[in-house]
């Protein structure tokens, strides 16, 4: 019984095998139909991101389109890893076991290119979508564009404001008189052939210097400086070229600004929050430096009129550009990096503006009150007042221009009345429209200008004459004449005196003008002394009274000869020659010292009629002995001045300087 129960045992071990055989091969085929349905899957994927055609393109290029068409999953599979990893030299087909690693593989590689494709697309989109805003700003640009220059702005009240405004450009009623009659050479500058000659050697030059010009309103200082140019842009061996600037300003109207923002001579910074900002450049905060004065007369010449009336910081700031020849910028809103600045505006601020100029500056004030520093750096030339027979000659030439006649008494009544050929060209003008009005002359007429137009024409202004003619022939007991200077103009300073016994025997005193300043009252005082050196008369024994015509707010030691002469004069009753000016301090021990602005003052002694100018020996040199046909007599010691005062011209001609 056990071994027909032992028979269907072992006839059951090869039924087991076949079921279990069977089991692992439907398993396998599951397994690999799963493979298949995701390895499908894949592919419609790759079609779905890729395109058709971009599938098989890229099968074809990688050598995976025969794979690709077979039935085998693993072929399949393979020509996936080639396609999706690109990669031809893959070769090994993966086994059943290998497939769900290579299929996951694959997978995660397709979900990152799809990852990065829908980025790309997403940037791709927000780059149209950028790209389509600036097309259609553009568009509308060029539309409002073509807009504008289709249909007009203009209104029929705008146009009718045009017309108007046109017809008025078409009227000219006449050229400025000082426009019309200022010099057009050199040669028609009267009275300043010195100056004009000292000009044109530091001007006209290969090295032309810096200048300062000194000397009263109204003698051409700004016309010589120009001229001076127009002739130096025609020589080879000047730097000028012949569009060389002229820029004029007035330093009266120059006003430092801390804020750089309103600097019209050195240039300034408009910033975007400031309205003089560009728009564009304030729509993007874009600082915008502006270029002054400085800039505009690069490669020409800067005229300052009344440069001593500047702004004390403003002329540091000018006399530093003048060094450097530039002009920097600074602004807390440029950002150098900011890639909306303009080259232009970059440059600006990295090297600055150019402003290579000559500097001429011109001022009526006396030199020791303008800037050391500025004086260093500048050649000094001195132009000098007018005389009356000058202002004649400026009168003469302008009614010449004007194509018109005067009777002779118009020019001679001018030149007494000012010092100022331009002055003297605005009164002939004013005389000439007087004429024309009072005569009823057509337009176009010629009338003769009287010397009745001229004095209608100063009395309405309420002018009275510069100066009066004081000098003469006679001979006056306590009168004399000194001399004062106020800027570049000399006057003469009628000095008088009395004296009567002294009220108190032995107790005389000398009474001076009060408002006269303490040097000019040590003068009486020094005077005093050698009045009774010179005469050996005690003027205690007098009460004696000087005083100064006009006033007497005079200053200064250089009245000190003429106060001793008219003291002598009236203690002595000797009468003093009044056709003689004198200046000079005199010390205790009775020399004759010199004194400031002998220059000008024969200008002074010239305006009053005087023939004689009594100086100290020491100003010698700085006057010409024949100065405006003065006869100049230099002294020494002041009795041999005294001499020439009182008549004694036998004594007096050794020292004669003319």
């Amino acid at each position: 019984m056990a071994r027909k129960k032992e028979a269907p045992e072992q006839e059951q071990k090869p039924a087991t095998k076949r079921r279990r055989s069977r089991s692992a091969s439907a398993e396998e085929n599951q397994r690999l139909a799963e493979n298949l349905l995701e390895t499908n899957a894949i592919f419609n994927m790759c079609a779905a991101v890729w395109g058709p055609e971009k599938v098989v393109l890229r099968a074809s290029k990688f050598g995976a389109l025969e794979l690709m068409q077979s039935a085998d999953v693993g072929d399949r599979l393979l020509a996936l890893q080639r396609m999706v990893q690109e990669d031809l030299m893959l070769d090994k087909r993966p086994t059943p076991e290998e497939m769900p690693a290579v299929i996951e593989a694959v997978m995660n590689e397709m979900a990152e290119q799809l990852a990065r494709r829908s980025v790309e697309e997403n940037i791709e989109k927000k780059i149209s979508q950028k790209m389509e805003e600036r097309h259609q700003d553009f568009v509308q640009e060029i539309r409002m564009q073509i807009l504008k220059e289709e249909s007009s702005v203009e209104t029929p009240q705008t146009q009718k404001k045009l017309e108007k405004l046109n017809a008025l450009e078409e009227k000219n009623l006449a050229r400025s008189v000082n426009e019309l009659l200022r010099p057009a050479s050199l040669d028609e500058i009267v009275g300043q052939e010195r100056a004009v000659e000292v000009l044109r050697s530091k001007l006209a030059s290969p090295y032309p210097q810096h200048l300062i010009l000194y000397g009263p309103p109204g003698v051409g200082k700004t016309t010589a400086a120009r001229l001076v140019l127009e002739e130096a842009r025609k020589l080879k061996f000047t730097p000028f070229a012949p569009d060389a600037p002229f820029v004029e300003v007035d330093g009266s109207t120059l006003r430092w600004d801390s804020r750089d923002i309103t600097n019209p001579l050195l240039g300034s910074v408009h910033d975007p929050i400031y309205q003089g900002a560009r728009r564009d450049l304030a729509e993007t905060a874009v600082p915008e430096p502006k270029p002054g004065l400085v800039t505009d007369a690069h490669g020409g010449i800067l005229f300052i009129d009344e440069i001593g009336e500047m702004d004390p910081m403003l002329l540091n700031k000018l006399l530093k550009v003048l060094e450097d020849k530039r002009v920097p910028f600074e602004s807390a809103y440029y950002d150098e990096t900011d890639p909306n600045v303009p080259e232009y505006i970059r440059k600006l601020f990295k090297d600055g503006a150019p402003a290579d100029f000559i500097l001429i500056g011109a001022t009526t004030r006396d030199a020791s009150e303008l800037n050391p520093a500025l004086r260093s750096r500048c050649a000094e030339v001195y132009f000098e007042p007018l005389t009356p027979h000058q202002i004649e000659e400026i009168v003469v030439n302008a009614a010449h221009k004007l194509n018109v006649k005067m009777e002779k008494a118009v020019a001679p009544l001018i030149s007494e009345y000012t010092v100022e050929g331009r002055k003297a060209v605005s009164l002939l003008a004013d005389a000439y429209s007087l004429g024309l009005l009072r005569r009823g002359q057509s337009r176009g007429a010629i009338p003769k200008i009287l010397r009745e137009d001229v004095f209608r024409v100063l009395q309405v202004s309420r002018m009275t004459p510069y100066v009066n003619r004081k000098a003469s022939s006679d001979w006056e007991v306590g009168k004399i004449f000194g001399l004062g200077v106020a800027g570049y103009l000399g006057s003469v300073i009628e000095i008088e005196a009395v004296c009567f016994p002294a009220a108190q025997e032995g107790k005389g005193v000398i009474r001076f003008n009060e408002t006269a300043g303490s040097m000019a009252k040590d003068s009486v005082f020094n005077a005093a002394s050698l009045v009774r050196r010179i005469t050996g008369d005690d003027l205690a024994k007098y009460d004696i009274h000087v005083n100064v015509i006009g006033g007497g707010q005079i200053d200064g030691p250089s009245a000190g000869l003429a106060i001793l002469g008219v003291l002598i004069s009236v203690i002595t009753g000797k009468p003093l020659r009044q056709d003689i000016a004198v200046t000079g301090e005199i010390s205790i021990r009775g020399k004759l010292k010199a004194v400031g602005g002998v220059y000008e003052k024969a200008y002074g002694a010239k305006q009053a009629g005087v023939d004689i100018l009594i100086i100290p020996k020491e100003n010698e040199k700085d006057i010409p002995a024949d100065h405006l046909g003065l006869s100049v007599r230099p002294f020494e010691n002041v009795e041999d001045a005294l001499k020439i005062l009182f008549g004694n011209e036998e004594e007096g001609k050794g020292h004669h300087a003319g």
